[in-house]
């Protein structure tokens, strides 16, 4: 095409000359880039640039035209040049060396042009597309070698392209940010959104269903929650709240932000802390039946050490009286009416939710439910979520829309718990049956817990 790279310099500048300069800079750059032309062009517009010239002759092949005659009139008055279209895209390294400078305006005498201020890397939003900065006259005096060059058209097909893919994978992450169900819970931190306070706990109880509740309510797209117990306000309280805030994952408008430590339920001091953080903040407690919540935190124990003594041992301060221990905290957490009037000083019994642990196992659903309106939340979390392991012995989640395989809680869970004297066990019925028909009286809930087949 005519006028080889210094031409198409050249053309793309004529805009930006005086109508009465624009003939004799077209002249003097068709003579300097004779040896590049391979084939005539009668377009004058700038827009004539925007072209392939991958295919362009050598110099020195026989079609190399010569310099182009042109005619002394000068052409009638025309419109406007158009609106430069997005330059093309640098692709790589010049193959050819460059073409000669054009002569400066002395040496034409022309008056010079204003010296142009040097622009920082990018400063102009004419950087190369290997990633350098640099100003636009710049682009244009380095020369570009045969394939370098792509339409502008392309470029910008190429950028709508690159930013079509961005916006899909946002999308994505946002989706698996949001705990959505296709990920089946557990998710990565998003890098948008606002870390928040959380404006609901889960505060226990250990053992007692905590875990299995919290993957399910994660599989709600309006849930965001802290994969591990952040034990702030029994632990790392004096680490501050804004400690605290960056803990929790980012959530957007409308999303709830959630975390669960166990131990805020018997810890004295967590209901005073939690109500200067959020008065209004909404308390989730998992309970389970006392006994069995005890055999279960004892079998965690003893898979850590399992030099500690026996279940009866630790259970009894003297066995033969029949005295339970109960500063033993396997014993002492399952006395929930005792901790729960600490909470009840600082909360209204409205702000708190009694989830039934044996009712998370048998019926998961119907008390995800119950979660889910307490949150305030549309009911996303159904029967179609679950899955029951009967090797395990619990509800595992699954994805609703597919057949993969489901998705079930760690091997700590579900352990087989060691054989516990049956003695034992009647007199930890007898020790927890006031606690627990005080709890039912505070809650208005009867768990049923003094039926034998919920102690096996």
């Amino acid at each position: 095409w005519p006028g080889g790279p210094h031409l198409l310099r050249l053309r793309l500048r004529l805009h930006l000359l005086p109508r009465r300069r624009r003939r004799a800079a077209l002249l003097r750059g068709r003579r300097r880039a004779s040896c590049f032309l391979c084939a005539p062009c009668p377009c004058l517009s700038p827009t004539c640039a925007i072209v392939s010239w991958a295919a362009r002759a050598p110099c020195n092949s026989p079609l190399a035209l010569q310099e182009p005659s042109v005619a002394a009139a000068e052409p009638p008055p025309s419109p406007p040049p158009p609106s430069l279209p997005p330059l093309p895209v640098r692709l790589g390294a010049p193959s050819q060396p460059p073409a000669p400078p054009p002569l400066d305006n002395a040496s034409r005498g022309e008056p010079p042009e204003p010296p142009e201020q040097p622009a920082a890397p990018g400063a102009d939003g004419w950087g190369l597309a290997s990633g350098g900065g640099g100003s636009r006259d710049a682009w244009l005096r380095t020369p570009l070698a045969p394939g370098e060059m792509i339409t502008a058209q392309s470029a910008l097909l190429e950028r709508e392209a690159q930013e079509s893919s961005t916006t899909d994978e946002e999308l994505a992450g946002r989706r698996a940010a949001n705990g959505s169900s296709e990920r089946g819970g557990a998710v990565s931190t998003p890098d948008y959104g606002e870390k928040k306070l959380p404006q609901a706990l889960i505060i226990g109880v250990k053992k007692g269903g905590t875990r299995a509740l919290l993957e399910a309510i994660r599989v709600h797209p309006d849930v965001r929650a802290v994969g591990v117990e952040p034990h702030f306000f029994d632990r790392n309280y004096e680490k501050g709240l804004e400690w605290y805030r960056n803990v929790m994952p980012k959530t957007l408008d409308g999303q709830i932000t959630m975390e669960k430590t166990p131990s805020y339920f018997v810890t004295n001091e967590a209901p005073k802390r939690i109500h200067s953080m959020a008065k209004d903040i909404k308390l989730i407690v998992v309970v389970r039946n006392p006994v069995t919540r005890a055999i279960s935190d004892y079998t965690q124990t003893l898979s850590k050490k399992p030099e500690i003594p026996t279940f009866e041992v630790l259970a009894f301060k003297n066995r033969t009286l029949g005295l339970i221990d109960a500063s033993w905290s396997a014993i002492r957490i399952g006395i929930y009416a005792l901790h729960l009037e600490n909470w009840l000083q600082y909360f209204p019994l409205s702000q708190i939710l009694f989830v039934s642990g044996e009712r998370l196992i048998v019926d998961p659903a119907g008390e995800m439910a119950k979660v889910q309106d307490f949150l305030g939340l549309k009911r996303v979390v159904t029967e179609k979520h679950f899955y029951f392991n009967k090797t395990k012995g619990f509800p595992c989640l699954k994805k609703p829309e597919d057949s993969s395989a489901p998705r079930c809680l760690g091997k700590s869970k579900g352990r087989t718990h060691p054989r516990i004297d049956p003695d034992v066990i009647h007199r930890l019925r007898k020790f927890y049956k006031p606690f627990n028909m005080m709890f039912y009286q505070m809650t208005g809930q009867d768990f049923q817990w003094e039926q034998e087949e919920g102690d096996k």
